[in-house]
C-alpha cells in the first residue's frame, strides 16, 4: 500500500471512530430523563359549608438538590372558597403526592400562608406547595396528585381527586440517595442524567481528538520515515 493510501485510510478511521462517537453523545444527550405535563385534576371537597368541586390543572417539577429532590406541586386554578374574606396568613395548604412505578406510597407538601387577603366568595389560589423527595428504589417513579388540605380560621377542607388523574411527572433515579434524572417537559430545570451525558459527551470529545491526534501522528511519522 502506498504512502498516501495508507494516510488516507488512517484519516478515515479516524473520522468514522470520531463520527461514531459524536453520533453516540448526541443519542445520550437526546435521550429523556424525565417527563412532566400539566395535568386536569377534578377535585372533589368537603368544606364547612358543604360540599364543592372545581377542576384544577396540576403541574408538578422537581429539582435536583444534592441527593435529593425538590419536588413543587402547583395549582393554576383556586379549588374552593369561603363564605368570609380570609386574613392575611390565614390559610395554610398542603397536599399529598402519590408515588408510583419503582416506588409505592407517598410524600407531602406543603406552602406557605397566603400572603394577601383572600375576599369572601372568591376561589381561592393555592400556593406553590413543595416537599422532599429522595429516591430509595431506582428506576423510573411517577408523581400523582391526591388529596388537598386547606386549613384556615379552624376549619379544614379536603379535596379529594375524582377522576383517577395520570401522573403529572416521571422522574428516572437511581436508589440509596443517588440520582440520575433530569427534570424536563419543557419546564423542567436539567439534573443528573443530562449531566452524566454531558460527561459522556466531554469523554467522547476526548476520544475523538485521541484519535484524530493518532492518525496526525501516525501521519507525520510514516512521512519521516519515507522522506
Amino acid at each position: 500500500m502506498s504512502q498516501r493510501k495508507r494516510q488516507a485510510a488512517a484519516r478515515g478511521g479516524a473520522l468514522a471512530v470520531a463520527a461514531a462517537v459524536a453520533a453516540g453523545s448526541a443519542v445520550l444527550l437526546a435521550a429523556p430523563a424525565a417527563y412532566a405535563e400539566v395535568v386536569d385534576v377534578d377535585y372533589s371537597c368537603k368544606t364547612p359549608i358543604g360540599d364543592k368541586s372545581a377542576v384544577s390543572p396540576i403541574d408538578i417539577k422537581s429539582e435536583k438538590s444534592g441527593g435529593s429532590y425538590k419536588i413543587t406541586m402547583t395549582f393554576e386554578k383556586g379549588v374552593s372558597s369561603s363564605p368570609v374574606e380570609l386574613g392575611k396568613g390565614a390559610m395554610n395548604p398542603s397536599a399529598v403526592i402519590k408515588l408510583g412505578g419503582a416506588e409505592s406510597g407517598t410524600m407531602q407538601v406543603k406552602g406557605p400562608p397566603n400572603p394577601e387577603a383572600i375576599p369572601a366568595n372568591t376561589p381561592i389560589k393555592i400556593s406553590d406547595l413543595s416537599g422532599t423527595y429522595t429516591p430509595k428504589a431506582g428506576g423510573k417513579v411517577t408523581f400523582t396528585a391526591s388529596t388537598l388540605t386547606i386549613k384556615a380560621l379552624g376549619t379544614t377542607t379536603t379535596c379529594t381527586p375524582t377522576n383517577n388523574p395520570k401522573p403529572s411527572l416521571s422522574l428516572d433515579v437511581e436508589g440509596s440517595g443517588g440520582a440520575a434524572a433530569s427534570d424536563s417537559g419543557g419546564q423542567l430545570p436539567q439534573t443528573g442524567p443530562a449531566d452524566s451525558a454531558v460527561a459522556l459527551g466531554t469523554f467522547g470529545g476526548t476520544v475523538l481528538l485521541a484519535g484524530v491526534a493518532g492518525a496526525l501522528w501516525l501521519t507525520r511519522r510514516e512521512a519521516r520515515a519515507t522522506g
